[in-house]
């Protein structure tokens, strides 16, 4: 924006405030005023709709594109089998029900018995019967290692998948609120089946050479991971999130620019509904800490330790995280610019600062022989126009990129503000005496505006 634009619009702007304090007071509250105070409080009524529906919103999606999605949940939960503790907690879950199973004392004693019956004398009878605690020990530490080993190699991997694969499906039956199958619900606990893991490392053990593990059954026992009176409310919430995430963010958006329209200053009603979308994540990101100690508060410890569960909570939710972190990055820019472009005093000395430093830059590259010609003097014809469609390019760019990421909204705003000064650098006023000479001395603002 030139010297003798800002001037055009400062000059309207003192017009319109002598305009409003030389009217007479009986007017103040007049059908025009009244107008404007009912166009003020939709504006505000729609704006606080819009800030309360976006952290919804960001959970509804979350809902439909990770939680429902059995391939992005699986990408998700994936990594967690890599993790040591989560390898250690469902070593040990694994074999303390393969020991359930198997009787190790009986069959041992079943063995020395045997044993015995070729008539040993007593001392060797005692040194026997000395032996069998230490083998007990011996196989179960042996059996403990080889469940490691099983879970922990990357052959592994794929039973991993294939079995959150399938508990996932059953994760979204329970959160539909239907039960049965490898996760269920029931009294406000969510239990986790076991059994296809320890089918695959029965398989294992008895390839190993174990033979003991042919007499695990077909084992289909559930350990706790959460109790809380909370699941009843999460199926009931889920239910509702699904069934809008596709259309609660369409209708924030609505709210949004609603809001903004109806505002008397639609600038300011950008930049103060941007914040409040902010003080919106913010407040999602706090309840996300709040949740996570109370499902570790919830836990029953049986299956994951605290660490793991904790692990678990931050996988699940770390798409939800990112999510809101966006969110909130991209409202604080707009924010930004919905101030730098407003009428406020402070907004106009920056832009007019901003403006004859690329100003003086030009004239400096111009001294030094650069000339733009017809194409400097159509950019500066143009330039509005051009800066509009760097903006709508750049929040094209948003809209379309698959998976945005705070590093993206960064980079994609700052090159939007690199081409807007670009714009201005290279596009030059026609050679012509100014038609405001005074521009130099009114230009700034006075204090009381």
């Amino acid at each position: 924006m030139t010297d003798a634009e800002e001037l055009q619009r400062l000059r309207a702007r003192v017009a319109e405030l002598e305009a409003e304090r030389v009217r007479a007071p009986g007017d103040l509250h007049g059908p025009v005023e009244e107008r404007h105070r009912w166009r003020s409080v939709g504006s505000a009524v729609l704006l606080t709709l819009a800030c309360v529906l976006a952290p919804i919103s960001v959970v509804g999606v979350w809902a439909g594109s990770v939680v429902s999605d059995t391939d992005r949940y699986v990408e998700t939960v994936s990594p967690l089998i890599n993790d040591p503790s989560v390898q250690a907690d469902l070593t040990d879950a694994v074999t303390e029900v393969i020991f359930t199973h198997v009787d190790l004392k009986a069959v041992t004693d079943e063995a020395f018995n045997a044993v015995s019956d070729l008539g040993l004398p007593p001392r060797a009878q005692a040194a026997l019967t000395a032996l069998q605690q230490p083998m007990i020990s011996g196989i179960e530490n042996f059996v403990h290692s080889r469940v490691q080993q099983t879970i922990s190699s990357p052959q592994f991997d794929t039973v991993w998948d294939r079995s959150n694969e399938i508990a996932h499906e059953q994760l979204v039956k329970l959160l539909e609120g239907n039960q049965g199958g490898a996760i269920s619900a029931q009294n406000d606990t969510i239990s986790v089946n076991l059994g296809p893991i320890i089918a695959q490392v029965k398989e294992r053990l008895v390839a190993e050479g174990f033979g003991l593990a042919q007499n695990i059954p077909n084992v289909n026992a559930s350990y706790e991971l959460v109790q809380s009176d909370a699941v009843t409310r999460a199926q009931s919430a889920y239910r509702v999130l699904n069934a809008l995430s596709i259309w609660l963010p369409i209708i924030t958006g609505i709210l949004f620019v609603a809001g903004v329209l109806a505002a008397r200053h639609r600038a300011r009603a950008v930049m103060l509904g941007a914040l409040g979308i902010v003080a919106a994540m913010l407040a999602l990101g706090i309840a996300l800490a709040v949740a996570r100690i109370a499902y570790l508060q919830a836990l029953p410890g049986v299956v994951l330790s605290r660490d793991s569960a904790g692990l678990v909570f931050d996988t699940l939710v770390r798409f939800l995280r990112d999510s809101l972190r966006l969110t909130a990055v991209t409202a604080l820019v707009v924010a930004i610019a919905a101030y730098f472009t407003g009428t406020s005093a402070s907004a106009v000395r920056a832009r007019a600062s901003a403006s004859r430093g690329i100003a003086r830059l030009r004239g400096s590259a111009e001294s030094a022989g650069m000339r733009t010609g017809g194409v400097g003097t159509w950019i500066y014809r143009y330039k509005r126009l051009l800066w509009v469609a760097t903006v709508i390019v750049g929040g094209l760019v948003l809209v379309f990129w698959s998976e945005p990421t705070i590093g993206v909204v960064i980079t994609t705003t700052i090159i939007v503000v690199v081409v807007v000064a670009i714009i201005e650098f290279i596009g030059s006023p026609p050679s012509q005496p100014s038609a405001y000479p005074e521009v130099a001395d009114e230009v700034r603002v006075p204090p009381n505006l």
